[in-house]
């Protein structure tokens, strides 16, 4: 009986995947952690030692796809940047998750100029592969979501603190006029304030722009929390 061979899609796909630290993407079992393969050609590094996990790991120009989870860094802090053309076999990745909620199913895919279309696209495949919706976007610090959120919220909380209405009624308005689901003053109030300070600071920091200076409202969450 013949024996069966993969296919290159099928084996660009295939990947390893090496724990070091918490991982914010994936805090509970995954198919995504299930269907990782021991004999796979790929690497995935999670948790928050990814990086450190990712330099130790040796020579990886020969994996169809090497990614590292990120948290609100860039990817070129692991693999350097030169003159705009950087870029390898190695993308990064973060699995959206606002403040306590549960993860969703958005994978936030990181690409640098010069990655590899090749790499890009197995890395794509392996995430939808465990039923993720995958987005590509550039390095940026907070890629997509945070880099437009972050300000959003820190607007409504400055608009509660000038009282330009009730916490009540800026969540109603913006849940009828805009038909957002929750509100930003009860999202943020459900997920953590505190969470949104420490994102939006890490923004501020990297990008130097004011709307992503956290508000009065979070500050003095972040504050009551380490107490």
């Amino acid at each position: 009986m013949p024996t069966a061979r993969c296919t290159e899609p099928e084996f660009m796909s295939k990947y390893r995947v090496f724990c070091a630290g918490e991982s914010r993407s994936f805090p509970v079992a995954h198919p995504f952690l299930e269907q990782s393969d021991s004999q796979g050609a790929s690497r995935v590094f999670i948790g928050s030692d990814a990086g450190t996990a990712l330099r130790d790991a040796g020579e990886l120009v020969a994996c169809p796809f090497v990614a590292i989870e990120l948290g609100n860094e860039c990817l070129g802090e692991y693999t350097g940047e030169s003159r705009g053309l950087e870029g390898t076999n190695v993308v990064g990745f973060a699995r959206f998750r606002l403040g306590t909620a549960d993860p969703t199913q958005l994978i936030e895919l990181v690409r640098q100029p010069g990655t590899q279309e090749t790499a890009l696209q197995a890395a794509k495949s392996a995430f939808e592969s465990a039923g993720f919706k995958v987005a590509v976007c550039g390095d940026f610090p907070g890629r997509i979501i945070n880099r437009l959120i972050r300000p959003y919220f820190n607007a409504a909380l400055r608009r509660l603190d000038e009282r330009l209405a009730s916490a009540d009624d800026l969540d109603k308005t913006l849940c009828l006029g805009l038909g957002y689901p929750e509100g930003p003053i009860s999202l943020l109030e459900r997920t953590g304030l505190a969470e949104h300070h420490d994102v939006s600071l890490a923004l501020y920091t990297a990008l130097g722009q004011e709307p992503y200076a956290p508000a009065r409202r979070a500050q003095v969450a972040k504050a009551r929390a380490a107490r």
